[in-house]
């Protein structure tokens, strides 16, 4: 697992270049969004997806974390950050971690009470009597779940590819620079039709592959919620999930300084065991690229989606050992 994190580290910084192509990448995301619903609407599991779900974006939090993130999008993009020439960037970097922060306490928040809740309530039983074993039970919750936080993200990333878009010309302004219009003007069959400017598009486009990698560390948080979820109640959840993300997001330093280090043998042990046990949510960050005004390619975000796919499976496949022997009456 050591040298999977190096040569994770190494990939990313050999990825990060001005290059991309979206074709795969676009087709991946729709075959995600077939196979979501397909499980939602085609299978046992299914059905408490879809209940999880709305259940989740009923509930207050989902919509004091809507409002709020998009106040603080709105405010990143209003106030200045006083950096001359990069406060495109600092607005994608704010807007990436606003995104992170409120998918991960719905994620974690939705876990807490719709798995912790339903266990210690008694009301897990009503649903397991029914032709619905545990562990469809607790796939079902997890993929709810992760339906709640698509939502969220869709609404938040329609608003932060906007406000992306006229920052644009706000930031040419700032500069003395010719603002890049907001229309292009194409002909079709001696109609003139206006479009979005390709040039401000592409700027909105750069921000996508960040948005796919929060996500991705979103849904990784979400897998550890459930698992925890079957055992503990939702304090301690919340501090586990807190110490997984602080501490995931610098495995990648702990492993580097450990072995360029060369530390005792404890030390090394110990990010070792680090680097076996927490996931590296720092390979879905990627503050580095957007401060030099790389994008991220596809060939990255191939490699970071299989990473979180094995990871979640690892996670799941815990959470059924824990919950198949869970005293329920």
């Amino acid at each position: 697992m050591l040298e999977q994190l190096l040569n994770l580290a190494e990939i990313r910084s050999q990825l990060l270049a001005p290059r991309i192509d979206w074709t795969w990448t676009w087709l991946t995301v729709f075959g995600l969004m077939i196979g979501l619903i397909a499980i939602s609407y085609g299978t046992r599991p299914g059905v408490i997806a879809r209940a999880t779900t709305k259940e989740a974006i009923r509930q207050p939090l989902f919509l004091l974390l809507l409002v709020l993130s998009a106040l603080v999008l709105i405010v990143n993009s209003i106030v200045p950050f006083f950096t001359f020439e990069d406060e495109g960037k600092m607005l994608t970097e704010c807007g990436l971690a606003t995104l992170l922060i409120a998918g991960a306490l719905l994620a974690v928040w939705t876990a807490g009470t719709s798995i912790t809740s339903e266990i210690e309530g008694k009301t897990a039983m009503t649903l397991l009597s029914k032709p619905i074993d545990r562990r469809q039970f607790l796939f079902g919750k997890y993929i709810g779940i992760l339906q709640a936080v698509i939502w969220m993200f869709l609404i938040l990333t329609l608003l932060f590819a906007v406000l992306t878009f006229f920052k644009v010309g706000y930031d040419q302004k700032e500069q003395s620079l010719d603002q890049t219009p907001l229309w292009q003007w194409i002909r079709i069959s001696d109609i003139e039709l206006p479009v979005p400017h390709p040039d401000r598009m592409s700027v909105v486009g750069s921000i996508l592959p960040g948005i796919a990698l929060t996500f991705m560390q979103v849904a990784v948080l979400g897998a550890i919620s459930v698992t925890v979820a079957t055992r503990l109640p939702m304090v301690m959840n919340l501090v586990i999930c807190f110490a997984v993300f602080v501490v995931g997001n610098l495995t990648e330093i702990i492993v580097n300084s450990s072995v360029e280090g060369q530390a005792n043998e404890s030390v090394i042990f110990t990010a070792r065991l680090i680097s076996m046990v927490v996931p590296s949510l720092s390979a879905f960050n990627i503050s580095s690229a957007v401060a030099t005004g790389r994008v991220v390619p596809q060939d990255y975000l191939g490699l970071s989606l299989v990473y979180a796919s094995a990871y979640i499976g690892a996670m799941l496949l815990l959470g059924f050992l824990l919950f198949e022997d869970r005293d329920l009456a």
